[in-house]
């Protein structure tokens, strides 16, 4: 492998003979890639990383053999073919290899003589073809020498315009042959590859010299425009900056004579003027004026600043919309729109009296109605509706609005990850907004707008930052009357919003912002409760929905019931209201069609529109062998019914098989049971052995679905007892509590939830810990007559209420 410098131009001592006799014979050839060219007498470096052409160098490497490097007609291919190269190249010989790493080889390579690619021999490991010399015919005699000074005169002209060294025009002038003279200008000017394979291609030497010098032509006179374009932008520029100076000083003079400042920023200062902003904003306000004033016609910056300031002119900084409150107004609007809901309703009522009684006193006694920022927490917490889905959260808020004749504005925060959704984003950064606090209140179009931050339980953190901290300012009244939004820069006050949240549940909310908010629970509804609100609200609203008048259909309370029953089983009415839509649009069509009104609508008529029943007549499941047991369950969309399976089967050594996608603390309740069964086994009356060489297995059912907490613990204890008995355990009742090795029931959250889900599965006796029984006071009426509540201390008093007469340890 040879490390020579670069040589001059001229074919080399140590270069292999050319061609036998006929000029032809069979090489490898390389082509290249990206427009590069190699000419005769041309020294080139190349990067080779193609791993056949790294092969090639190699082989010719080792055998000292010539190669023909030929242009590529395309760069679309990585591996060329015959049909994607040119048919004229260049015989070469390789001077210098490098391995620079990672399978890339820098060679250096020099042309010898021009060859044509008669046929293509193989195409592997490499591309090897049949080529023949293909000499230029030489340019004698005057006209070539005339050609030759041309192009030299030229070249002195090329070099004024572009970087080329001043030795390259000497190298030029002592070249005597016109064709290294081609070949020498051609790899040294900035053309292009189809312009230099255009050059090669060339039978003449005289042909090659005319195109040179129409090539330099070319670029000599577009170097030359380019440099009078440039002349003439600078000079525009200069003018432009010339302007600009006049511009300030015609403004200043303008100012001095209190003359106008423009109609578009004088309409702006008058709006700044008309929103009665503090005076933190307006001096704010005012400084981007005077930089907007300042800024030259065309500055990207001003269109940045003219969207600030119309921000600043169109907040609501002092407009009011509430109208005084009227309790009696307010109850009625609840009434109205709400069935049943009477704490909530009465805590919504408690908290505008005390906010009308506040007012009132404070205009009484001459001051205003805000209270210091110390007293604020106290007066005004901040309402957060918590229930499944469907309980009328929502439109509780929609209410509110409605009865202090206030705007209403909903904040969507379900998978918000980023603080700058809440806080605003800075206005550095191109389309910055304000948080969507800012934006609701501009919606709104009044400072004291009932805005409502729905599903607040799912907001979400990464590295954007935490909306939940950021919130804590919107939300915590002892501060939120400076509320700063990044995007504005200036405190705004909240302190007169009335903010109401909802979420599904309380344990993804951070507990710094759940301090600060008043929980309100909404369970589910029992089946009177659905039914009154399915024709006092769903029904007359899917009518409207519907393009149909009242009483075109009538719903007989059996059909309603049906439903209910049959084809929904939620804690919520949403699915119900979906189903009666479904209803009343088939009946939509009969009428279109032409059908006489009204239709009544009765249980036949439902599965007609409805299909098949999907749940069964008795929603729970009936038990018929030991080792099964009912409990019950919370869930973010109410309570649940679930059962939980116990079997047991010879094993080698004991052990414990728990599945159904169990969390960590329903895992050690199912132990906690086991070791509680096991130990009280002579007390229960069951067979002490009888877990002995045996493996206990426990599920529970809809494995997919992941399940954890501690309520299930005395269901676990139920089912194993039932399975080492052999007695069933009772169908008709449900149990939940959490259950210590010692046999102690201990109390669980989410009895009214649980309880509603026992009520609409038609189970008739509920078992639950005796600390829960003041719980039981939440649940419905309607449900409470309807259920047989046993409230245990103990572990053993499940067993015995479960199983029925003769129970074990009865």
């Amino acid at each position: 492998m040879s490390s020579e410098p670069f040589q001059a131009p001229g074919v080399p001592a140590d270069v292999p003979p050319s061609p036998d006799e006929g000029g032809i014979e069979v090489l490898p050839v390389m082509p290249l890639r990206g427009g590069t060219v190699v000419f005769p007498f041309a020294v080139v470096p190349l990067a080779v990383g193609q791993p056949r052409s790294i092969r090639l160098i190699d082989d010719v490497m080792r055998a000292d053999r010539r190669l023909v490097f030929v242009a590529q007609n395309t760069d679309d291919v990585d591996l060329a073919g015959p049909d994607h190269v040119y048919r004229i190249g260049t015989i070469g010989v390789v001077h210098h290899l490098a391995r620079a790493g990672e399978g890339t080889l820098q060679v250096v390579v020099q042309g010898i003589e021009r060859v044509r690619i008669l046929e293509f021999t193989g195409t592997e490991p490499y591309l090897q073809a049949r080529v023949e010399r293909a000499p230029e015919r030489p340019a004698d005699g005057p006209e070539g020498e005339a050609l030759r000074r041309a192009v030299l005169e030229l070249i002195a002209k090329l070099v004024a315009v572009i970087q080329l060294p001043q030795e390259f025009v000497a190298a030029a002038e002592a070249l005597t042959d016109p064709l290294q003279l081609c070949y020498l200008v051609g790899a040294a000017m900035p053309l292009s590859g189809a312009q230099r394979q255009e050059l090669l291609e060339l039978d003449s030497v005289e042909a090659k010299l005319r195109k040179l010098i129409e090539f330099i032509q070319h670029e000599i006179a577009v170097r030359e425009l380019g440099r009078k374009i440039a002349q003439e932008t600078e000079q525009r520029l200069s003018k432009s900056q010339r302007e600009y100076f006049l511009r300030e000083q015609l403004r200043s003079i303008q100012k001095e004579l209190g003359e106008g400042e423009g109609e578009e920023l004088a309409e702006l200062r008058r709006a700044l003027d008309e929103a009665g902003l503090p005076p933190e904003a307006r001096a704010e306000a005012d400084r981007e004026l005077e930089r907007l004033a300042l800024l030259p016609a065309g500055s990207p910056e001003q269109g940045i600043i003219r969207t600030y300031l119309d921000w600043l002119a169109n907040l609501p900084w002092q407009k009011l919309s509430g109208s005084a409150i009227d309790i009696e107004r307010a109850r009625t609007v609840l009434d109205e729109d709400h069935y049943d809901l009477d704490k909530i309703k009465d805590r919504i009522l408690d908290y505008l009296a005390v906010r009308k009684l506040r007012a009132e006193r404070a205009a009484a006694d001459g001051d205003g109605p805000d209270l210091p920022p110390t007293e604020r927490a106290a007066a005004e917490p901040i309402l957060c509706f918590v229930g499944p889905p469907g309980v009328g959260k929502t439109s509780l808020g929609q209410s509110i609005a409605r009865a202090l004749d206030r705007k209403f504005a909903r904040v969507a925060l379900g998978g918000v990850h980023d603080e700058a959704e809440i806080r605003g984003h800075r206005r550095t950064y191109i389309g910055a907004m304000p948080g969507r606090i800012i934006q609701a209140l501009r919606q709104a179009g009044t400072r004291d707008p009932v805005i409502m931050l729905d599903e607040i339980d799912k907001v979400g953190s990464d590295w954007r930052g935490d909306p939940a901290a950021a919130l804590l300012e919107v939300l915590d009244p002892a501060q939120n009357h400076r509320f700063t939004d990044t995007y504005l820069g200036v405190p705004f006050d909240l302190s007169a919003v009335l903010f109401i949240a909802t979420a599904n549940t309380l344990d993804t909310i951070s507990p710094p912002l759940r301090d600060r908010m008043e929980v309100m629970q909404l369970s589910g509804y029992t089946e009177d409760e659905k039914l009154h609100i399915a024709e006092r609200y769903l029904v007359p609203r899917q009518l409207r929905a519907h393009g149909l008048k009242p009483g075109e259909i009538v719903f007989e309370a059996d059909a309603l019931r049906h439903i209910i029953r049959r084809y929904t089983r939620e804690a919520g009415v949403r699915g119900l209201e979906r189903e009666i839509a479904g209803v009343v649009r088939r009946v939509a069509r009969r009428v279109v069609e032409g059908e006489a009104t009204p239709v009544t609508i009765d249980v036949a008529a439902v599965e007609q529109y409805l299909g098949r029943p999907r749940i069964p007549e008795d929603a729970f499941i009936r038990i018929d062998r030991p080792g099964i047991a009912t409990g019950l369950a919370w869930t973010p969309a109410g309570g649940d019914v679930l059962q939980v399976e116990a079997a047991a089967m010879p094993a080698g050594e004991e052990r414990l098989i728990l599945t159904g996608q169990l969390g960590d603390v329903m895992r050690e309740s199912v132990q906690a049971a086991l070791t509680w069964v096991r130990s009280n086994a002579a007390k229960l009356g069951i067979d002490p052995n009888f877990f002995e060489h045996k493996a206990v297995h426990v599920h529970v059912p809809a494995g997919a679905v992941p399940k954890d907490g501690p309520s299930a613990g005395v269901t676990m204890a139920t089912a194993l007892v039932s399975l080492a008995s052999g007695r069933p355990v009772r169908s008709d009742v449900a149990m939940t509590g959490e259950i210590t090795l010692h046999g102690r029931v201990l109390p669980v959250g989410g009895i009214k939830e649980k309880v509603l889900a026992a009520h609409r599965a038609g189970i008739r006796t509920v078992i639950l810990p005796k600390e829960n029984e003041r719980d039981t006071e939440d649940v419905p009426e309607e449900a409470r007559k309807e259920l047989r509540f046993v409230f245990v201390t103990d572990a053993s008093e499940v067993i015995r209420e479960a199983l029925g007469e003769g129970a074990p340890g009865a």
